[in-house]
């Protein structure tokens, strides 16, 4: 349920100043269609960093907890943006707000969502880049953004969501589904089907649906054989931003669907959320929306979550990382909720799932060289919470919601992608670090977060992690059943 907001509301305003995978999953796309569904009844090379605000512009205060300031907003114009205390004070059609209280179940605005929503909806409708905590609400807001822009009666495609991950683009099409159950808004998930079986997309007839969620590769290609037509389009949505346009992420198609868009629809608005923006991608983003754009983020020293405790575990080899987790945090913590475990790469997942199951436990597991069919039924499962214990390469690290996680275990840290020739050290990747905590905690939940450390190159990751987030991870002793108890009832998680 998304956090309330006080009554009262504030303006926001502040003046302007005068390029592949993700993880281990490369998202390789076939020909084919995905499955449709519909609901039910001027660039410009503007650097983010030169966009300040001045003391007497910083938004007023919001909200009633300690880190209120630490939400920033740069708006540009001179259009006042007032935060929304209700949903009602969005002028939201009376079918959205039924599909928000009755299926969504929610009552009042998250902070994020109270400040970003009237940036989207009010005209005249200006770019946005958007970072914030995960699990802060980040999805209903491009969601309900998109929803609220298209028109019920024309039935043409009109927003388009751009994601990482086949999960991820599934994830956001259910919520986009649920919400605008009320709507008769229709919607299509475009990600890659198994060509085998699918209709090949040079037969397939011409979308129809008014919103299309899916993977890059999968959207070029469907644009490529013209069978999505953007002219129409009002809003597009970049989830995973940062991701999206990194040069070792998605950027080529990214920009090429950006390009297309712009060819025919120049007034087409983007949205660009994430947890996460490093200073490069900060920079090219701001160079690939338009130059009167908004812009809300959270202050880097505040964006690991209070809600986590995070712990570390010295583990003299590989070995004893899986008695860890078999006769310690999951025989203390067996009634904690669901746990998702992090490893780096696929033979990892291939190994521990082994042991685990070979040990009696019921596990699953999910990494980039499944079939799409095979990840689809685990993610399904482990939402129904018909198992327990979800192992996973990097590839559900960002956007996939789970309430009911409480343990985040990462058997490897992770670090930064080099070539194979690159001797050097390797960083650790703070955003997926982060990204992956934040897959515990869901909008405040309680949940706890524990590293496996094995060697000094571990020890030196787990270091300059904690340097950067400017924060202490308390050591668990290994074979220590009295502090694996007092972390699991520190972070609130055993009476």
């Amino acid at each position: 349920m998304s956090e309330p907001t006080p009554a009262a509301t504030a303006p926001l305003t502040a003046q302007p100043p005068s390029h592949k995978s993700w993880a281990d999953e490369a998202d390789e796309e076939s020909n084919a269609t995905a499955s449709s569904s519909s609901a039910p009844p001027q660039t410009s090379s503007l650097e983010v960093d030169d966009l300040t605000i001045e003391d007497n512009k910083k938004p007023p205060k919001l909200l009633d907890d300690p880190d209120d300031s630490n939400i920033q907003t740069v708006t540009s114009g001179e259009t006042p943006y007032t935060s929304a205390a209700t949903f009602e004070d969005l002028n939201l059609s009376p079918e959205l707000l039924k599909g928000l209280y009755v299926e969504m179940k929610f009552q009042k605005p998250s902070k994020i969502q109270a400040i970003s929503l009237p940036m989207i909806l009010n005209p005249p409708h200006r770019d946005l880049i958007a970072q914030a905590h995960n699990g802060s609400g980040k999805t209903t807001c491009f969601v309900l953004g998109m929803l609220s822009r298209v028109d019920p009666k024309l039935q043409v495609p009109q927003a388009l969501c751009i994601c990482p991950t086949r999960e991820l683009a599934i994830q956001n099409t259910e919520v986009l589904r649920k919400m605008g159950k009320y709507t008769g808004i229709s919607s299509e998930c475009a990600i890659p089907t198994d060509s085998r079986v699918d209709l090949p997309i040079a037969k397939r007839a011409p979308i129809m649906a008014q919103v299309i969620i899916g993977t890059p590769g999968t959207i070029k290609k469907w644009m490529t054989f013209k069978k999505l037509g953007v002219t129409r389009l009002k809003i597009l949505v970049f989830d995973e931003a940062d991701q999206m346009l990194a040069e070792d992420g998605f950027k080529d198609d990214s920009l090429r669907i950006m390009k297309e868009i712009e060819k025919s629809n120049s007034n087409c608005q983007v949205l660009l959320f994430s947890a996460t923006f490093n200073d490069i991608v900060k920079n090219f983003v701001s160079r690939t929306v338009k130059k009167d754009h908004n812009k809300l983020f959270v202050k880097k020293e505040e964006l690991s979550l209070d809600a986590v405790k995070q712990y570390k575990v010295h583990c003299p080899d590989e070995l004893s990382k899986i008695e860890v987790i078999k006769d310690y945090i999951f025989e203390i913590g067996e009634n904690v909720g669901q746990t998702i475990i992090f490893v780096r790469t696929r033979e990892s997942a291939k190994m521990l799932h082994k042991s685990l199951v070979d040990l009696g436990y019921e596990v699953t597991s999910i990494q980039g060289a499944l079939d799409h069919e095979e990840r689809d039924k685990i993610v399904k499962e482990f939402k129904d919470g018909l198992t327990q214990v979800l192992i996973s390469t990097d590839v559900l690290a960002r956007g996939f919601d789970q309430q009911q996680i409480n343990l985040v275990i990462n058997y490897d840290l992770p670090v930064k992608h080099t070539p194979e020739y690159n001797t050097r050290e390797r960083e650790p990747d703070y955003e997926v670090y982060l990204h992956r905590v934040g897959r515990a905690g869901r909008f405040g939940r309680k949940g706890a977060v524990f590293n496996l450390i094995c060697g000094e190159r571990d020890e030196r990751l787990m270091s300059k992690i904690e340097n950067h987030f400017g924060t202490h991870v308390t050591e668990v002793k290994e074979k220590s059943v009295e502090d694996y108890k007092g972390a699991l009832k520190e972070a609130g998680l055993l009476q």
